[in-house]
C-alpha cells in the first residue's frame, strides 16, 4: 500500500512542467520530491505551486531554517542557510518538498509566504527567531520562541551552547535581569556504580 496516490515520479514531471525555467533541481529520494528554486524565484514558484491545476498544493504544512555551515560534519559548500517548505494538496493526495537558499550568509533574507499561505506567519516568525532568516514581506516578524530581549539565533551551529545571557530574579531589583553566562564549561560523563551484593543479591 503506497501512502500517496501520486506516482513520486509522476509528480516530478507534473512539477518540473509547472514550474519551469524556475527549476534549479528536481530531484526524487526516497519516495519524496524535493524541488530547489532560486531565491528570486521563490514567490512565484510558491504561487505557481499552489494555484497550477496539476499542483494543486493548498497547505503550507511546514517552514522551517537548515544551517548547512557544518553539515555532515563536512566544510561549508554553497549557500549557508536555506528555508525549506512542506507543501499538501489535499485534493490531489501529493506532497512536495520546496527548498531556497538565502543568497546573503551575511544578512540570510528570502521573501515571505504569508500572501500565500497564511500558515507561513508563525513559521517564518521562527526561523527568524532560531536561524536570524529575515522574510522580506512578513508585516510582523520578530521572535516568537525566546525571550524578546534574547541575544542572538541559538539553532545556528556557531552559537555557544551555553548562550550569551542568563536571566535570573534579582530579590533587591525585584525583577528578572540579564547578565553574562557564568556557567562553567564541564564535561560530564556518566558513572557506572558496581556493587557486588547490590540489592542484597549475592
Amino acid at each position: 500500500m503506497t501512502l500517496y496516490a501520486v506516482n513520486p515520479l509522476d509528480l516530478k514531471i507534473s512539477v518540473d512542467a509547472a514550474l519551469g525555467d524556475l527549476v534549479v533541481s528536481s530531484v526524487v529520494r526516497l519516495g519524496e520530491l524535493t524541488v530547489v528554486v532560486d531565491a528570486a524565484n521563490y514567490l512565484q514558484a510558491a504561487r505557481l505551486l499552489r494555484d497550477d491545476p496539476a499542483c494543486r498544493f493548498e497547505q503550507l504544512m511546514d517552514l522551517c531554517g537548515v544551517d548547512y555551515s557544518t553539515y555532515k560534519d563536512e566544510p561549508q559548500a554553497g549557500l549557508r542557510y536555506c528555508v525549506v517548505c512542506h507543501l499538501l494538496s489535499v485534493s490531489l493526495n501529493q506532497r512536495v518538498r520546496l527548498k531556497v537558499y538565502a543568497p546573503d550568509d551575511s544578512f540570510p533574507m528570502v521573501q515571505s509566504l504569508c500572501d500565500i499561505w497564511s500558515s507561513a506567519n508563525w513559521f517564518e516568525r521562527e526561523a527568524f527567531d532560531l536561524f536570524g532568516i529575515v522574510f522580506d514581506g512578513h508585516t510582523d516578524l520578530r521572535r516568537i520562541l525566546t525571550d524578546y530581549g534574547f541575544i542572538g539565533h541559538p539553532f545556528r551551529k556557531d552559537f555557544p551552547i551555553s548562550g550569551y545571557v542568563e536571566m535570573r530574579y534579582d530579590a533587591e531589583q525585584k525583577r528578572v535581569v540579564y547578565q553574562p553566562v557564568s556557567i562553567e564549561p564541564r564535561e560530564n560523563i556518566p558513572r557506572i556504580i558496581r556493587e557486588e551484593n547490590y540489592g542484597g543479591l549475592h
